[in-house]
């Protein structure tokens, strides 16, 4: 089962859930009406309603509820477009930081930032537990267009520091996370994870959405729709 294989692997990939035509859909929705974007893509996606229409969607509510096991919330959405213009790598790390409505200095919170208006802070590994990502590829991840790389199992060792997330690089064997168009990446926020930069003329955008099991957290902590 999906629940199963997440929990025990911290993530899945599952191939063809969009069809072309799904993907071409969007596509043509995404340039009919855009919004201000970086060359790296688009932060806080959710603002965009062919996005939310997407998050809110059948499918993917269905195979986040699978994992989380509730009614999931879609709260995040970021638009990767790696590509010949604008390429990069990425360290190995985890996805610690949760958008919040307000502010509240809370043990085990923080550092808090700011970005583009929306409050930030690192989360602790139980708020991060409920949380999972659906990454839907937009085009053919391949070796050589800089996939997602993973540390299978990684995710159930809470959140680690700079130097437990290098060493376990040396210990665990990488996963490279080859997704079809249309397919999905599957994976919890702690899961140690990188990418390289790509060495294709083929771009790679992924539409990474972020679903929580609800959105309020610990002492009046809830998170922003972004």
């Amino acid at each position: 089962m999906l629940r199963d294989e997440v929990e025990k692997r911290g993530f899945a990939i599952l191939s063809e859930v969009f069809t072309k035509h799904d993907i071409e859909g969007l596509d043509e929705k995404l340039a009919s009406t855009p919004l201000p974007r970086s060359r790296a893509g688009m932060r806080h996606a959710l603002r965009h309603p062919a996005i939310l229409e997407v998050a809110r969607g059948g499918r993917l509510l269905a195979i986040a509820k699978e994992v989380l096991g509730c009614d999931p919330l879609p709260f995040k959405a970021t638009l990767f477009d790696k590509s010949p213009a604008s390429n990069w790598l990425v360290v190995w790390h985890q996805d610690t930081a949760l958008p919040l409505r307000e502010r509240h200095d809370i043990a085990e919170w923080g550092p808090w930032s700011v970005k583009d208006g929306i409050i930030y802070a690192h989360a602790p590994a139980r708020a991060l537990s409920r949380v999972v990502a659906l990454r839907i590829h937009l085009d053919d991840s391949i070796l050589e267009n800089g996939p997602l790389r993973v540390l299978p199992g990684t995710h159930t060792k809470g959140v680690l520091s700079d130097d437990a997330t290098r060493a376990l690089s040396d210990q665990v064997t990488a996963v490279d996370c080859v997704v079809p168009q249309g397919g999905i990446l599957v994976m919890r926020p702690l899961i140690v994870h990188a990418s390289s930069k790509s060495r294709s003329e083929m771009s790679r955008r992924v539409l990474h959405i972020e679903y929580a099991t609800s959105a309020k957290f610990a002492e009046g902590l809830e998170l922003a729709i972004t």
